[in-house]
């Protein structure tokens, strides 16, 4: 009787890595800063200080990257930051 061996080849296993994109959030010239502050909160899960920073960096900037995510998570927040009448994308 003879043995016979099995070879296994190793495969390479690459985790597929999600892009990662960001929210614009760029200034206009008809939005508060109350209600843009507001809004970063309610979207984006800001804490006051970090959407009063993004706030300042837009009007001084002219725009600033809110969020960073998968496309899939900033779909919605980007939505609600136009529901609110701001201006963004995601890029």
């Amino acid at each position: 009787m003879s043995t016979k061996e099995k070879v296994l080849e190793k495969k390479e296993v690459k985790s597929k890595e999600s892009k990662l994109h960001e929210i614009i959030l760029y200034n206009d010239d008809y939005n508060t800063f109350d209600h843009v502050i507001e809004t970063l909160i309610v979207a984006c899960d800001h804490v006051p200080e970090q959407a009063e920073q993004c706030a300042l960096l837009v009007h001084y900037k002219g725009k600033c990257s809110v969020k960073t995510g998968t496309y899939k998570d900033l779909e919605p927040r980007c939505g609600k930051l136009l529901e609110e009448g701001l201006t963004a994308e995601i890029v």
